[in-house]
């Protein structure tokens, strides 16, 4: 919503995960310059945009797409290469992502991947970049050597896993269905006081979670986020599933 203000451009929101949506509104606005701009992992419950489809929608209009992959790079694709790559899109003349550094590959700041027309004009127009301050030499270095080499040769990462499905997006899997397969359903629509008392709770047994609440999500609803890495076992997933069932609030 910044950039939106920043471009000094309409912004039109649509239906979420709607592609047609899109489509019906780039039909709206005929013959405008128009970037059409999605999350690839929708970072509160998960699920994916379909980007294929969205990709189709600005190409029958000739609209850009701007996908931020910032939960999906390491996770989805072959390797861990993002969601953009598993889509068939990485390196579209009509794509450009944008991805953070501090995920998957343990550094921080961010990157914008795209046509070199798209990199220049950022560069050379793009205000938020022109006046902030670059990344220094170490956390450049960590994002672009030892992270991306550990991602695609790691035993944990890759080897047991398969190429398709490196091993957060298995742990992930995993917790995730935990509750069910004990016979629970985790998904009530809790007050933020309940969800913040659930996670203090989770964290007095040694199970650290953040907890999303209004406005990161509707009123009423709230969230706890776990955050699956690559080097758990399965003692620890179990452990945790058991952790969030016992103090579970009757909500």
């Amino acid at each position: 919503m910044d950039g939106c203000r920043l471009a000094r451009a309409e912004a039109v929101v649509v239906p979420h995960g709607d592609a047609e949506a899109v489509a019906k509104t780039l039909d709206a606005h005929p013959g405008r310059r128009a970037l059409v701009v999605s999350d690839s992992v929708f970072s509160v419950d998960g699920d994916r945009a379909p980007l294929p489809e969205l990709a189709d929608a600005c190409r029958a209009h000739g609209a850009g797409l701007v996908v931020d992959d910032a939960h999906g790079f390491g996770v989805l694709g072959d390797g861990g290469r993002g969601a953009l790559h598993e889509a068939g899109l990485a390196g579209d003349e009509d794509v450009v992502a944008t991805l953070t550094l501090s995920k998957s590959l343990g550094s921080q700041g961010g990157a914008v991947l795209g046509p070199a027309r798209v990199i220049e004009h950022l560069v050379n127009a793009a205000r938020t970049f022109i006046f902030d301050t670059g990344l220094a030499p170490p956390p450049r270095r960590r994002a672009r050597q030892p992270a991306p080499d550990r991602r695609r040769t790691g035993p944990r990462r890759a080897g047991p896993y398969g190429r398709h499905h490196p091993a957060p997006a298995a742990h992930g899997r995993r917790a995730h269905g935990g509750p069910a397969r004990r016979g629970r359903r985790l998904g009530a629509r809790a007050l933020p006081e309940a969800a913040l008392r659930w996670a203090a709770d989770c964290r007095e047994q040694g199970l650290a979670v953040g907890c999303f609440r209004p406005p990161s999500v509707p009123d009423g609803i709230s969230r706890l986020r776990l955050t699956a890495r690559a080097d758990l076992t399965d003692a620890e997933i179990a452990r945790a599933v058991e952790t969030i069932l016992r103090t579970a609030p009757k909500v």
